[in-house]
């Protein structure tokens, strides 16, 4: 008997799915196989993901997987998921949250304490290596006269480019670089005034079959409470704004003291120049109703309108 894990086959992937095994295993679970599988998205290395049909393409075959019985459990950076699952799949569990910010990267082992050091490290025109719609359409307000390029790949790739001078920044999830050791490389935090995460950034989600009570005991075993419910609320105003992957909205379910949640929405145009946000507490318990509500004052500021331009691109 073994539980068969589904994954990608990058550095980070590999890591959080090792990373699940081992909490598995320390919880009494059976032995544990990785299995790893490559995606649409691993195949279209070269083009923005806004291009190819947005970051689902990094689930869809682990998801297919799972539906076929060829694996019992599928590992995913949450923020890689739809808002809306397939038919017969449900997250059983989370880890613990890594930091849910974003990083800037420099070269060199610059440091950045304050956006104003950055842009002066920067200057006014810079060229910052991200693919990411939503961490565009949030940096333009910082640097209007950016050149924003799209950079894939593991890591490490990415920061070779930026040491060989490709770009002049990298703008990359923290938790990423640092569950793969490169925290040393964090040149400045991204505050949440000027960059909104995506939602469920930094969550390690674990996806089975809904009728799998079998496997799903097992994942209870190890999955974190407050994370779930961060990624509850946060997946609720992706949902309620009708919005995919490659759309320019964050979300932050930030823990308070007595089992509840601060939630910060955010719906920005791709030029930069309209950020709506919207923020909102409920208690844990709660978090389903807490996005779903932040989600509705989005829509009744006008995400609507922006959401549809940004559709039509």
């Amino acid at each position: 008997m073994e539980l068969r894990i589904g994954t990608r086959g990058s550095q980070l992937a590999l890591w959080q799915a090792n990373t699940v095994a081992e909490r598995l295993a320390a919880a009494g679970s059976p032995t544990c196989r990785i299995v790893v599988i490559k995606t649409s998205g691993d195949q279209l290395q070269e083009r923005p993901l806004s291009e190819v049909g947005g970051k689902r393409l990094f689930v869809k075959e682990i998801e297919d997987a799972l539906l076929h019985n060829d694996v019992d459990l599928a590992v995913h950076s949450s923020k890689d998921m739809p808002a809306v699952l397939p038919d017969g799949l449900s997250i059983a569990g989370v880890l613990p949250r890594e930091d849910p910010h974003d990083a800037v990267v420099l070269p060199v082992r610059l440091k950045a304490d304050t956006t104003d050091d950055l842009i002066a490290i920067l200057g006014p025109s810079p060229s910052i290596g991200t693919g990411s719609v939503r961490r565009v359409a949030q940096l333009l307000n910082v640097f209007p006269r950016a050149t924003f390029t799209n950079v894939r790949g593991n890591v490490d790739t990415r920061l070779r480019k930026l040491d060989a001078g490709e770009h002049q920044a990298l703008v990359l999830a923290a938790a990423g670089l640092r569950r793969l050791g490169f925290a040393s490389r964090i040149s400045m935090t991204l505050p949440i005034d000027v960059c909104v995460p995506a939602p469920g950034q930094g969550i390690v989600a674990v996806e089975i079959r809904s009728d799998d009570d079998r496997t799903r005991s097992f994942v209870e075993r190890i999955s974190d409470p407050a994370a779930l419910a961060a990624l509850d609320a946060e997946r609720a105003v992706v949902e309620t704004l009708g919005g995919g992957c490659q759309t320019p909205i964050g979300a932050l379910a930030t823990p308070l003291e007595g089992s509840r949640l601060e939630l910060i929405g955010a719906v920005v145009s791709l030029d930069g120049r309209r950020i709506l946000r919207a923020t909102a507490r409920a208690k844990c318990e709660d978090a389903l109703e807490l996005g779903t509500r932040v989600g509705h004052e989005l829509v009744a500021k006008g995400a609507g309108e922006i959401l549809a331009e940004v559709r039509t691109r």
